[in-house]
């Protein structure tokens, strides 16, 4: 979807993106062939077709960084398909005043999780965080990142695709655990608990079992993340079909 893409070009909007769609040009090489596009001056023409070139050459050097601060935040979306491989879903998990004690970051295979008191380091995260090029989240942009970011000083640098907002426009509101049901995506009952009240069993008694319920929990969100992912890109894409 990123290469059929016009929004990232400044002062192109929705309209304006529709606008050359109509046109007949369905994708970047296809501007880059065209003399003139209606509604774009050619001083502008010239202009967008650098940027586009750039574009195609952050996606050969798969510099998904590139995007950041041109397409929109609800745009990111259009990244998914072909940074597919290389995504990352990241959920954090909080105590009872806030403090971070969890993070799963999960490609779409492996999954890791780090727990505080045991491997809860910004070394490590920033180590795992560099394997991809998104991060998909869900209310992660109010959120887990916020929180990353003021307690551990965790900045990501690539793309951040946060579903939420997605969710919200396609008519799913709530939490994850909403959606989750929306879209009949099943989890173990016993994974339906309070991650906090998880965290004080665990502290209050040292039973790893309780650990490893909460380590559960967390992973079965990171997994329903790629669900939600997948739902959502499709529908978003069929939409400018």
């Amino acid at each position: 979807m990123i290469r059929k893409s016009f929004i990232f070009l400044e002062r192109i909007g929705r309209k304006g993106e529709e606008n050359i769609w109509k046109q007949g040009i369905e994708d970047w090489d296809a501007f880059l062939k065209i003399e003139n596009v209606k509604g774009v001056s050619k001083k502008s023409k010239l202009f967008y077709n650098r940027k586009i070139k750039e574009a195609k050459k952050a996606l050969v050097d798969e510099d998904s960084s590139y995007f950041i601060g041109k397409l929109p935040a609800v745009e990111m979306w259009r990244l998914y398909d072909y940074f597919k491989e290389e995504t990352g879903y990241l959920d954090i998990e909080v105590d009872s005043s806030g403090g971070v004690i969890l993070v799963g970051i999960s490609d779409y295979y492996n999954s890791n999780f780090f727990v505080k008191g045991v491997n809860l380091f910004r070394k490590e995260i920033e180590k795992e965080l560099s394997k991809y090029k998104l991060i998909v989240t869900f209310n992660g942009g109010a959120f887990d990142l916020p929180k990353l970011k003021k307690q551990m000083g965790i900045v990501l640098e690539v793309p951040h695709l946060d579903l939420k907002p997605l969710c919200v426009n396609l008519g799913l509101v709530g939490g994850l655990k909403e959606v989750e049901k929306r879209l009949e995506l099943g989890r173990p009952a016993h994974l339906y608990g309070n991650p906090i009240d998880l965290w004080k069993a665990f502290h209050a008694s040292q039973d790893r079992e309780y650990l490893d319920l909460l380590i559960k929990y967390n992973g079965e969100d990171i997994e329903n993340l790629k669900s939600v992912t997948e739902f959502v890109y499709g529908k978003l894409k069929s939409k400018l079909s």
